[in-house]
This record gives C-alpha cells, sequence and structure tokens, in this order.
C-alpha cells in the first residue's frame, strides 16, 4: 500500500465532486485530513468550481475534469497553486494510475469502468460505490482486483452491509444475501400514477440525499436491479440465492442468512459516510460524526416484499444473470440511454425498464467478454439499439 511522508496515507478519490466523492471528502476531514492523508487525485466531470475547492483543500497533486472542453477553465483556476491538470478519458487514467493505496471509484456509469480498472491492476484498495464495474464487467474487473493484489471494498450501503456481516471462516454456510430497499418515493404508487412522473418527482428520495441518477435509479428501482447482480459479483453467491426486501426505514441495509437460520444484519441511520469511513480505514472502525441509532424512537421497522409488475428491473436483472455473458452491460448501457431521455423529458417514467427490456431481448446471443474491448462494444450495441427503441416511441407518441 502506498504512503507519503510520515506514513500519511495516500489516496485519490474519482468522481470526488459527486454525492459520495464530497461525503469521502467530509469523512477524510473528520478523521484528520492532511495531516493524516495526502490527496494524490481528484476527478470531476463539469462542476469546475467545486473540483478547484477541494484540490486546494486537500493539496491534491492531479485534479482532473472529464470534460475536455472544461481543461482551459480548470488549468486557469489552479493556475501558480502547483496542482497539475488533466482532462478527458486520458485524464481519468492518469488520476487512476497515480501511487495511490486507496482509491475512491465514484464516477457515475461507464465513464468509471476504464480508470477503475486501471487502479484494480496495479494493486490499490478500490473502494467501490462505482456499480457499472461489477454489473457490465464483473468477472473481468474481479479477475483484475485478484491479480492486481488489492482489495475490493463495497461503498453502496447494502454491499458494505453484507460485507460486514460476512463471517469469512463461514463463507460456505452462507445460505442467501438479503438486499434492502427502501422503495423509494413510489413505493405504494399504482403503475396508473407513476405513468406521470416526471424527473424533478422522481429524483425527491424519501430517506437519502443523492445525485439525480441514483436517486431516479431508486425511485424505478433500477439501482436495486444493479445491485443484485454487483451483489453476485462482489460475493460470489448464486442468482437464486439474493433476495430483495423493501423496507422503508432505511435502518437495516442489508442482511446475511446463514444455513443454521442465524441472519446477521447492520443497522445505522442512513449517512453514506457509515459505509464510507469504513472502507477507507477497514478493518478498523473509525470515530465519526454521524447520527446514532436511538432504538426507543424507532417504534417499528417494516418489510414487505417487492412488487415486481410495478418495479420490473428486479424481474430483468433476474434475466440478466440468468443470461450470464454481457446481458449485464446490456441491461446497464440500455438504461442509462433511457434514462437521458427521460431526464430530458423524451420518454415516461414507465418506458425506462420496457426499453431495458427490448434492447435486452434484441441482443440476448451477443457472446460472452473475453477482455474490455467486448465490454465497451457491447455498451455501444445497447445503446445504439436503446436509441433506435426511443426513436420509435417518440414516433409512434
Amino acid at each position: 500500500m502506498a504512503s507519503g511522508a510520515g506514513n500519511k496515507r495516500r489516496i485519490s478519490i474519482l468522481g470526488s465532486t459527486g454525492s459520495i466523492g464530497t461525503n469521502t471528502l467530509d469523512v477524510v476531514a473528520q478523521l484528520g485530513g492532511r495531516d493524516r492523508f495526502e490527496v494524490a487525485a481528484l476527478t470531476g466531470s463539469n462542476n469546475i468550481t467545486l473540483l478547484v475547492q477541494q484540490a486546494k483543500a486537500t493539496g491534491a497533486e492531479l485534479a482532473v475534469t472529464a470534460d475536455d472542453a472544461l481543461y482551459g477553465e480548470l488549468k486557469s483556476a489552479l493556475a501558480g497553486t502547483g496542482i497539475a491538470v488533466a482532462a478527458g478519458r486520458s485524464g481519468l487514467i492518469e488520476a487512476a494510475e497515480r501511487d495511490a493505496g486507496w482509491v475512491m471509484a465514484a464516477i457515475v456509469g461507464t465513464a468509471g469502468l476504464a480508470p477503475t480498472l486501471a487502479a484494480a491492476r496495479r494493486g490499490a484498495d478500490i473502494a467501490l460505490a462505482n456499480k457499472e464495474c461489477l454489473v457490465s464487467a464483473g468477472d473481468l474487473f474481479v479477475s483484475a482486483v485478484h491479480a492486481g493484489g488489492g482489495r475490493l471494498i463495497p461503498v453502496d450501503s447494502e454491499h458494505s452491509a453484507i460485507f460486514q456481516s460476512l463471517e469469512d471462516d463461514q463463507r460456505h454456510a452462507v445460505e442467501r444475501i438479503v438486499l434492502t430497499a427502501s422503495g423509494g418515493p413510489f413505493r405504494t404508487w399504482t403503475r396508473e400514477r407513476m405513468a406521470g412522473v416526471t424527473a424533478d418527482i422522481a429524483r425527491a428520495h424519501p430517506n437519502w440525499s443523492m445525485g439525480l441518477k441514483i436517486s431516479i435509479g431508486s425511485a424505478s428501482m433500477f439501482n436495486k436491479a444493479l445491485e443484485m447482480i454487483e451483489a453476485k459479483h462482489l460475493f460470489d453467491v448464486h442468482p437464486d440465492q439474493i433476495e430483495v426486501v423493501v423496507h422503508p426505514q432505511s435502518i437495516i441495509h442489508s442482511m446475511v442468512g446463514y444455513r443454521d437460520g442465524s441472519v446477521i444484519a447492520q443497522l445505522g441511520c442512513p449517512d453514506m459516510r457509515t459505509a464510507i469511513g469504513y472502507a477507507l480505514t477497514y478493518p478498523d472502525r473509525p470515530l465519526l460524526n454521524v447520527d446514532r441509532l436511538d432504538f426507543a424512537k424507532l417504534a417499528r421497522l417494516d418489510f414487505e416484499a417487492p412488487d415486481e409488475e410495478r418495479f420490473p428491473a428486479l424481474r430483468l436483472a433476474r434475466t440478466a444473470m440468468q443470461r450470464g455473458g454481457l446481458q449485464g452491460a446490456i441491461m446497464n448501457a440500455a438504461e442509462e440511454t433511457a434514462f437521458h431521455a427521460f431526464v430530458d423529458g423524451r420518454i415516461g417514467f414507465l418506458d425506462m425498464a420496457d426499453i431495458a427490456e427490448a434492447v435486452m431481448d434484441r441482443l440476448v446471443s451477443t457472446p460472452a467478454a473475453s477482455g474490455m474491448e467486448d465490454v465497451f462494444a457491447a455498451d455501444e450495441a445497447a445503446r445504439a439499439e436503446a436509441a433506435d427503441v426511443i426513436a420509435a416511441k417518440e414516433k409512434a407518441a
């Protein structure tokens, strides 16, 4: 593991300006900031003002914007600071390859695939908040982590809960993985009512403060669908061992059921910083300024089975896992394309799942990946197919 002067821990944050990234920097500050950590690289997208503030505050060695067109703005803003600047895909790879023993992988979407893979290949510990690495390229990514010699530590609250509930010497006794889902803002809505939902309505999550993509993914339960596929790769379980239960309070973050009937769960107030802090200091548990559970005030914890008729994304995840190959990559790319069309007002909320399913069926015979180029090819093909389906829907409307 890389370390700097005085054995400070060297870290990089890929996606520092998003919700996971900003919370990671909050945790870093809580745990000592520049006295304890050296920031090798920070990357963001188009929020140059925030990226510049973060780079200056942390003394980052490198700041990267994913948008080539914003390179000049970033370079000008950091002139005279000694902070190196880069942009675009090559800049993201450069950030990932910087000497840092711990890398937060929080770039949203397939844009995070290549840089996270680069960090894994050089042996960094990967704090994984990018779902696409495992959904689109699970086998390849896990192999890269093992070959590199680093550790893969999940940051999603659900997978972190499972990670914390797994007994290392009892993996053989695991019977089931239970992912909890809040149910999002439309848990009790009918399909007819959901048909008229706009992006502004869908982004308002009842429990968590998250970015637009994750918030809408939670509302449609595509987020949970991706987490199902992630769990398969993270914990090496059969798809039939993965369950989803709706738990509106989001207090139990997920559970592991063992063959003796025991169920071990991880609980906590809904706060991403808990999972981030655990990933940053694993296997130690840091002292964090987050809310503590007051069991006397909780009163009740509710659970219900998810309705896959109203939230078909869960069914599509099972289909993708059963078909194998690149179906995860295809489902993810189609959903991302449909998500952008929904945000732009071109399609309805319920259309996102229909589009993903149509694309998965069209590309069902796509062969398994032998390398990342196959993953990117499947991703590109799925986006093209999704664009065709969206165009047809618009024409028919």
